[in-house]
């Protein structure tokens, strides 16, 4: 039985922090995770060495021991009182081992190791393998949304398919491009009794032809009549939930701006709250001109040759 070196495992030093121990083990658990590499059992041997890894240096007391005696394991008081302990009752002791190299017994499903049990403890009872074994948490999902700017708008509930599974879930009005929403033990199943992981949801809105969002507030542009921007008159804009009818002021200039409060997107999570809808007007210059209308036009140009005041 030969001595097991977790941090090379994790790609890490023993001066490792929990933290650096954490994400060394989540970059590599889901690399190696068996959901994703289904008929490869070397990253199934692979995820084994690597959360026994973890069990032990995310463990305090665990880290501890395994510091303090490192490759003088077969001589620590603990070594021998495990030993001891599993190997009660067994003729010929430990029936197998595990090593970091090629060759040696592997594992038996998510079985720990054979040092594993004769550090920490565990048994391998008088017929078999009854070593310790453990639950581990399903792997978390990640998965995109493509969902329309209008249907933002609303809190509505939406079935999409993620991982061959339909999948209920409700989109709260006002979420944003990029947005991200948990659900809790909808991602892989769990391993050996554990529990599911979770699934996470990103949200990409889908660009609209009418409308450009910029936070809460909501972009648009109107065209209006030559003729009702130099005489005034009344437009229909459309809004979100509906249209409104705006009064336009004669002599309104190409580019001009108008804000309708309350008009825009809903703000997240802050019911009855929403941004606002600024319109630029775009005037329209009109095609195909009569005659009459243009000799119209051009004694306007005979009144005011530069055509401004």
């Amino acid at each position: 039985m030969e001595y097991i070196d977790y941090y090379k495992i994790l790609g890490l030093t023993k001066t490792a922090s929990a933290e650096d121990i954490k994400k060394a083990y989540r970059k590599l658990a889901r690399k190696y995770h068996p959901d994703l590499n289904p008929d490869d059992e070397n990253a199934k041997k692979q995820f084994q060495q690597i959360n026994e890894a973890h069990e032990v240096l995310s463990d305090p007391e665990k880290r501890k021991k395994y510091d303090q005696y490192g490759q003088n394991w077969k001589e620590s008081e603990a070594y021998q009182q495990a030993r001891n302990a599993a190997g009660a009752g067994q003729a010929g002791g430990f029936g197998g081992h595990y090593t970091s190299g090629e060759g040696g017994q592997g594992f038996d499903d998510y079985d720990f190791s054979d040092f594993f049990s004769s550090m920490f403890g565990g048994a391998r009872g008088g017929g078999g393998a009854q070593s310790h074994r453990r639950g581990f948490r399903g792997q978390d999902i990640h998965a995109e949304f493509p969902l329309p700017l209008k249907q933002a708008f609303h809190t509505h509930k939406q079935v999409f398919t993620v991982a061959g599974k339909n999948i209920r879930i409700t989109v709260p009005a006002g979420v944003e491009d990029g947005q991200i929403i948990k659900l809790k033990g909808h991602g892989s199943p769990g391993i050996n009794g554990g529990p599911a992981g979770d699934l996470y949801i990103t949200f990409i809105i889908q660009p609209d032809s009418e409308f450009q969002r910029k936070g809460d507030d909501l972009y648009a542009t109107k065209e209006i009549p030559l003729y009702t921007a130099i005489l005034g008159g009344e437009v229909l804009i459309s809004t979100m939930d509906g249209q409104v009818k705006l009064k336009v002021k004669p002599e309104t200039q190409n580019g001009h701006k108008v804000k309708l409060a309350q008009k825009g997107f809903p703000v997240y999570k802050k019911e009855g709250a929403f941004g606002d809808l600024f319109i630029t007007y775009k005037i329209l210059i009109p095609n195909d001109l009569t005659d009459k209308e243009k000799e119209l036009f051009q004694e306007l140009v005979k009144i005011n040759p530069h055509g401004s005041k």
